[in-house]
């Protein structure tokens, strides 16, 4: 079971040294390794306690565990960080202030809390078709990651939605396990580059069902799993369903950057900005990690290490600030403090 959270940032002190946004891989890695540092990290669990991977069944992927389902691995995540000495909330984020010093941040607890230093693990999210089959089967034949469920698919036939390099990107890898891979794409012609286009024509294992859209997804309920999907033309709306055991939707990915935009650089598809080899963003004292800012492995496994690099590159940004353990509070940070309990 899930670790009980029974405070919202409201019952937890004012300022803190360093807070981490958001509880995924990435987030709760850096909680870890930052309270091992003893920075007694406070963690905003968000709106999705323990980020995607919570709506995944089997993990096959993770070091250590030949197969664990995603919920618990997430529960022991979060365990592991309590147990180093991170503090944990359930609440939400709503407005982050980074133009004064400490980092102002409003809860939807109503809390007011000062930061010295943050770390963004906010995640970004899948797009989806918005069919309520869809939703029925994620996780039982419905899919976003070809790289985390493809080896669950082999000598099985799978369905793949999308037009761009994704899209493209994810039937080949999947032609490496499925029997025959059916691309779905609502246009008569791919967005993805040429070279990835030619590669996908000339695979024998890969068909292409032009100018339709998933209208359906079909299956069954006693074991819950997909059995197709039924197709829509988009030039007649004439219907046909093609048989598949998976469903793999590839039509991009949302990262949570509001609470950053026009704060931050961001780059194209609203992805945090890191410096090169680190999790240093535009403003000095912010961090991000995971899918926030990949927007090429998006795994949990790189997602938890660039939590590591977060909390490490915290550590010595607060250390050089001399803001690291033992090191008392600035004045303007009780000012700040007392400033945001005012006006609460």
């Amino acid at each position: 079971m899930r670790p009980p959270v029974t405070e919202t940032a409201a019952s937890v002190p004012t300022h803190h040294r360093l807070v981490i946004i958001g509880s995924g891989p990435a987030g709760y890695t850096a909680a870890v390794y930052a309270a091992r540092a003893m920075l007694v990290p406070l963690l905003i669990q968000g709106i999705q306690p323990g980020g995607q991977l919570t709506i995944t069944t089997e993990v096959e992927n993770w070091p250590g565990d030949t197969q664990v389902q995603g919920p618990d691995l997430m529960v022991r995540m979060e365990s592991h960080a309590r147990e180093m000495g991170a503090r944990i909330v359930s609440d939400t984020v709503t407005r982050l202030d980074l133009s004064q010093r400490p980092f102002v941040l409003e809860c939807d607890s109503g809390a007011r809390l000062t930061a010295d230093a943050l770390i963004l693990a906010t995640g970004a999210q899948a797009r989806w078709l918005g069919l309520d089959s869809e939703m029925r089967y994620q996780g039982f034949g419905v899919s976003a990651c070809a790289t985390c469920d493809g080896f669950f698919y082999r000598g099985r036939e799978v369905i793949v939605v999308g037009g761009g390099n994704t899209a493209v990107e994810e039937a080949l890898f999947l032609t490496n396990f499925a029997s025959k891979v059916t691309l779905v794409h609502r246009r008569d012609s791919l967005r993805a580059e040429r070279v990835l286009q030619d590669r996908l024509f000339r695979h024998p294992k890969v068909e292409v069902i032009w100018n339709h859209e998933v209208a359906e997804i079909t299956g069954t309920d006693q074991p819950l799993g997909v059995t197709g999907a039924v197709l829509r033309s988009t030039k007649d709306g004439s219907t046909q369903t093609v048989a598949a055991d998976g469903v793999f939707i590839a039509i991009g990915h949302s990262p949570a950057s509001e609470l950053v935009k026009g704060q931050l650089e961001l780059r194209d598809g609203g992805y945090v900005r890191v410096e090169p080899g680190s999790t240093r963003t535009s403003v000095p004292g912010v961090f991000a990690a995971g899918d926030l800012t990949d927007d090429t492995y998006r795994q949990a496994i790189t997602s938890a290490g660039m939590g590591c690099m977060a909390a490490l590159d915290a550590e010595h940004w607060l250390a050089a600030q001399g803001l690291a353990e033992g090191a008392a509070t600035p004045a303007s940070v009780t000012d700040v403090a007392r400033e945001t309990e005012a006006a609460g």
